[in-house]
């Protein structure tokens, strides 16, 4: 009986190849989705040797892309977003700007068409977030104000790329491309925008009104059960037929559909349950979407156009990291913040492959165009490693040798001193606390209703904006520079108080503090009782890893060591 194994020859030969290629690319401390986009090169029609299905590949890269959105969209975080909102969203939105115009001036100098040029422009214009977690993950600096700030970035990055994956089918004859309708009439173009603009406002309406209580609600009844099968099906179904009924009855695009089946999902009591179970599932979908992406690469534009693609890496690599960290000085953050933000977009991944993609079935974007993409992600990728690799030498070299980038980075930051109004007298004898998460804040509201002085050194502008507002001594910078520390006024200090932090970073603080002030006593609160003990090891000071009881526990102490309660000291 004769098969049809087209299907079955993809699968095994992409993912044989996917494994292969990602072990390399692993081994080689690169993401493993550079491995996954060469075995879908050495698939495609454009190479010798076995070659894949292109129609099979395409349509396992919108499973790919449904996927890919529903992690997106469960990933997720609107609380995450507006505590950086006020550099992430002007910033993001100011980048993606100035990206999507140089590549528009730079394809336009090629002689392409506005519409060509537009669609290329913002496709270089939006980083990787697979790309960056990864980076952020192996650096530790997921939980960092510098990882927050990053990740808030290609948060408004990515609800961006949303809304022109949205737009740009109901704007594409406008710009060049093939209508959507029969009539190609201005005034059926704007109808058409419009409807488009309609449906869209409906379907968020739907998801936030209904779907937020209806899928939590299933899950929860098939959590019931104990079946983990059907929990995981489920899940996976939400993602699909959201997905597909976006699509189906309000006209638009599944990409959509599934980010906000990711949300209305992440909005359920069962949400890491959700995510830990239909992981692999989705990395599996994933890796097929980055093999079919390189089986559309055609390797021939490296000979054939190197000096476009060397433009198109200037752009990510350059253009793109250089507007980042001059915006993020803008808005006075330190030097460290506004390198590790250039470096985390100084890529693109998944949305630049959608976003070509769609812009090749528009007729808005040649072949040409998809593999320039396709090449600047490549190598973007590919180089991002060292880039955030050099980060700490940059840093240093630019110091030494940059009086304007010392001036720009502190000089007339009025969150960089303490206010004047803060007394002399508060600033004796006074707590130390560097950080303000969740732990941070706890051990403040505790000291500060027994009347204890406090000053918070905290990273995050917003967070010392809002100390500031409440009436709380604070200063914004990293505490590992001495400057932070002396503007708390650490010298006279009676103790300090460290939240979770690389054990790098607490050495550099405690050294610095004992330097200014041998008498100052210093408690610390580690991630985990093996980091615990590493830091009593090393005689850093008192150390406290209990996260449920730490913030208590940690205040009783500061009491303790004070010697001091509130009905005592009244003054204080």
């Amino acid at each position: 009986m004769p098969h049809d194994v087209e299907l079955i020859i993809l699968l095994a030969v992409g993912f044989g190849l996917a494994l292969i290629f990602g072990y390399i690319a692993a081994r080689l401390r690169l993401p493993p989705l550079i491995g996954y986009l060469v075995a879908g090169m050495l698939i495609s029609p454009n190479t010798p040797g076995v070659v894949g299905d292109i129609h099979l590949a395409n349509q396992l890269a919108e499973l790919g892309v449904m996927f890919l959105m529903f992690g997106v969209g469960m990933h997720f975080s609107l609380g995450d977003l507006m505590q950086v909102r006020r550099i992430a969203l002007p910033g993001a939105i100011l980048q993606i700007a100035v990206a999507t115009l140089l590549g528009v001036g730079v394809t336009m100098m090629w002689g392409w068409s506005f519409g060509s040029a537009l669609v290329f422009g913002l496709s270089l214009s939006c980083a990787s977030t697979v790309v960056l977690l990864k980076a952020l993950g192996d650096r530790g600096l997921l939980d960092s104000v510098n990882g927050k700030i990053a990740v808030g970035w290609l948060l408004v990055e990515d609800l961006v790329m949303v809304l022109v994956l949205v737009l740009l089918p109901a704007t594409a004859v406008l710009l060049g491309g093939t209508a959507l309708s029969d009539s190609s009439g201005d005034e059926n173009i704007w109808l058409t925008l419009g409807m488009t603009l309609l449906k869209v406002a409906g379907f968020i309406a739907f998801m936030l009104i209904i779907g937020k209580r209806l899928v939590p609600k299933i899950m929860q009844i098939v959590a019931r059960l104990g079946s983990r099968e059907l929990f995981t099906l489920t899940v996976v179904a939400a993602a699909v037929s959201i997905a597909f009924g976006a699509y189906k009855v309000f006209g638009v695009s599944m990409a959509l559909g599934a980010f906000f089946a990711g949300m209305v999902v992440k909005e359920s009591d069962f949400s890491h349950r959700a995510e830990e179970e239909t992981l692999p599932l989705r990395e599996i979908f994933s890796i097929l979407f980055f093999v079919a992406v390189g089986m559309l690469f055609d390797p021939i534009i490296l000979i054939e156009e190197p000096l476009h693609v060397l433009a198109v890496v200037a752009i990510i690599m350059i253009g793109k990291t250089l507007a980042a960290i001059a915006l993020v000085l803008f808005f006075r953050y330190p030097l460290n913040t506004a390198l590790t933000v250039g470096a985390s977009l100084a890529q693109i991944g998944e949305f630049s492959f959608i976003l070509a993609t769609l812009g090749v079935s528009l007729n808005l974007l040649s072949i040409e165009g998809q593999n320039l993409i396709l090449a600047g992600a490549l190598i973007s990728i590919t180089l991002n490693t060292f880039i955030f690799s050099a980060i700490e030498p940059i840093q240093v070299w630019i110091r030494e040798r940059s009086y304007l980038a010392r001036l720009l980075e502190r000089s007339g930051d009025p969150l960089a001193m303490l206010p004047d109004e803060v007394s002399q007298d508060y600033l004796r004898d006074q707590v130390v606390i560097v950080g303000h998460g969740e732990v941070g804040r706890r051990i403040t509201n505790a000291l500060m209703a027994d009347g204890i002085k406090v000053v918070i050194a905290e990273e995050n502008r917003e967070i010392v904006e809002r100390l500031r507002e409440n009436g709380i001594a604070a200063v914004s910078g990293i505490a590992t520079e001495p400057g932070v520390l002396i503007q708390a006024h650490i010298q006279h200090a009676r103790l300090l108080v460290l939240s979770p932090m690389d054990i790098l970073d607490i050495h550099k603080i405690v050294d610095t503090a004992k330097t200014l002030n041998p008498e100052i006593q210093v408690l610390v609160c580690a991630e985990s009782k093996e980091e615990a003990e590493i830091i009593r090891s090393e005689q850093v000071g008192d150390v406290y890893y209990a996260k449920e009881e730490m913030a208590k526990n940690m205040s009783n102490h500061i009491l303790n060591q004070i010697q001091i309660a509130h009905h005592q000291s009244p003054t204080h």
